[in-house]
């Protein structure tokens, strides 16, 4: 009789605290990236190290220079080459990474020399993916590139919303390559797309709010995004990542 494979549950994080949090719990593998409260940029070297030190298991690291689109600019597109590069040679098992053309379409020469960069390294196409312009397109040519992954939720603000297009997905993909589901995960989700699209690779967060431990607290200056106060941090919470682990784990 075959050994069943575990279903397999991604957690993405931005500190060692996370990182060591999300092991614990279950997560079977962890992306490493810096600033998940802006959807997640390229972590720092010793981050990383540390990260590396304290975990066992797989880490894939994000490569995303900034915030906000996926078209780099030349000098961009250096520092996504030079950053693979670095983190292979610091011990990375994966880089997660993705760049459009201005047409939405994706960016097959950029995608290649990414793929190259990365040499025996897993590599997914992440959540560019999900504005591109054409989905089933993309998939097809992120095959022909000898990518490994994609993350994806549906080309939809969250999983659930697009749940159509990810089961439309897992049908094309047909074992060729990976469907990654993020957006929006926990336990509930797992269990609703389990039985509903046959789903069984998840990536989430799971983070919470933890309350800064200043005492003295001036409030009335910013350093960041407006609204978002300096006196709050977001962390991996165990229970989230617990309850996730045992939703997938369930038959």
């Amino acid at each position: 009789m075959c050994e069943k494979v575990r279903s397999k549950l991604e957690v993405c994080v931005d500190s060692v605290e996370s990182a060591v949090i999300a092991q614990e719990a279950g997560a079977d593998c962890l992306e490493v990236c810096a600033n998940l409260i802006i959807g997640g940029t390229t972590p720092g070297v010793s981050q990383f190290k540390q990260i590396r030190e304290a975990c066992d298991i797989k880490l894939n690291v994000l490569v995303r220079p900034r915030s906000g689109d996926f078209l780099y600019t030349d000098a961009e597109f250096r520092m996504i080459r030079e950053d693979i590069r670095m983190f292979r040679e610091l011990g990375a098992d994966g880089i997660v990474t993705g760049c459009l053309c201005p047409d939405g379409a994706l960016d097959l020469d950029r995608m290649k020399e990414a793929r190259a960069c990365a040499g025996g390294l897993k590599f997914t196409l992440h959540r560019a993916f999900d504005v591109c312009r054409d989905p089933y397109q993309a998939l097809e040519e992120a095959v022909l590139l000898g990518a490994d992954t994609i993350l994806t939720s549906g080309q939809a603000p969250d999983c659930l919303a697009g749940r159509d297009v990810l089961r439309k997905l897992l049908v094309l993909s047909d074992g060729r390559i990976e469907i990654l589901i993020g957006g929006g995960v926990n336990a509930g989700v797992i269990r609703r797309l389990k039985e509903e699209i046959h789903a069984d690779s998840f990536h989430m967060s799971g983070k919470c709010r933890v309350d800064s431990r200043m005492r003295y607290r001036n409030e009335q200056v910013s350093m960041g995004l407006p609204g978002l106060s300096e006196f709050e941090m977001f962390c991996t919470d165990g229970d989230e990542i617990r309850a996730a682990r045992t939703a997938l784990d369930r038959a």
